[in-house]
């Protein structure tokens, strides 16, 4: 009920947990700013924000909405419920619980006024829960709406800006919610790279031989994995980065078959019965090299070919793959 009566009031350029408004669709705004012209960029990240939110200036905020004192209290007991850990429940005077029902409503009540104040200057920005870009002309301006916000932040809301995450820089530089854009006239939508680190790490932890899984056991964990993560980082403008992720993860694939085989005889016999040459099969498996350079070797892309992957129902992150 709360959400139906506060949310169209809220500003158009937030995009965070409302109904009908999306990552992507901030991610979009925010590249529409980019190519509207040159453009710096003010990266604002607040520190600890739904840890650190005053209970007082939000209930504060609530009560200008809300004039049931029965509502009143409630919210109020869910504010001060206390966290569960190790057993005993501790006291929270600030903050709001992560994960709770209201949070997302009441964080973005709370930023109302940072919203607000952005477009009474009449600044172009987007926000998404507590990640924020303002975009404007120039290093200078975007220095002195960093130091405005800074005080408005710290002065009006109580809140404190993380240093070290946020910035005035030219966008290519930066991430928002995962992606950056390209340095050119029309920038595209790319893969942030500490996204792609940590996809790199998943797939890393997911094929390790150590794991004691069957391929079979293994595609499936991948196919779960890439079903959420292409759904959201599909939405690059990079398909290049993608592709060259799938070559990857068929090389840790075809890592992971090999050192399964273990012995030479096994390798030989495998690559043998998957259509290898004798001759090259028997010189492959009795190579001194790593399983990593011979992945991409003629009798493993010929025994372990893209087209084998996909029999065993591995999705693609990217393009699909020829062959």
């Amino acid at each position: 009920m709360l959400q139906r009566q506060w949310d169209p009031t809220f500003s158009d350029s937030n995009y965070g947990f409302r109904p009908g408004r999306s990552a992507h669709q901030a991610v979009a705004k925010a590249q529409s700013y980019i190519q509207a012209g040159p453009c710096w960029v003010v990266d604002l990240d607040l520190e600890k924000f739904f840890d650190r939110v005053s209970h007082d200036i939000l209930m504060s905020r609530v009560a200008k909405r809300v004039s049931d004192r029965r509502v009143l209290k409630l919210i109020r007991s869910f504010l001060t419920a206390g966290v569960l850990e190790n057993g005993l429940v501790g006291a929270t005077d600030e903050g709001t619980p992560q994960g709770g029902p209201l949070s997302p409503l009441l964080s973005n009540l709370m930023l109302d006024d940072l919203d607000q104040e952005l477009e009474r200057r009449g600044l172009h920005f987007v926000r998404y829960a507590d990640d924020c870009n303002v975009y404007v002309r120039s290093e200078r301006a975007g220095q002195r709406v960093m130091t405005g916000l800074k005080s408005f932040l710290t002065g009006r809301l109580k809140l404190k800006v993380n240093e070290s995450k946020s910035a005035v820089a030219r966008p290519h530089t930066r991430k928002f919610l995962g992606f950056t854009f390209s340095d050119r006239e029309q920038a595209k939508r790319c893969i942030a790279p500490k996204a792609l680190a940590r996809f790199k790490e998943r797939i890393r932890e997911l094929t390790q031989r150590t794991r004691g899984v069957s391929v079979a056991q293994l595609i499936g964990s991948l196919k779960r994995y890439f079903t959420g993560w292409r759904g959201y980082f599909g939405y690059c403008e990079t398909p290049r980065v993608l592709q060259k992720l799938d070559e990857w993860i068929r090389r840790r694939l075809r890592c992971f078959l090999w050192k399964q085989w273990r012995r030479g005889r096994t390798r030989f016999a495998e690559l043998v019965a998957r259509g290898v040459n004798r001759n090259l099969a028997a010189q492959t498996a009795g190579s001194p090299h790593g399983a990593w350079r011979l992945s991409c070797s003629p009798a493993l892309s010929k025994a372990l070919s893209n087209r084998y992957f996909r029999s065993l129902g591995l999705p693609s992150v990217g393009p699909a793959p020829i062959n």
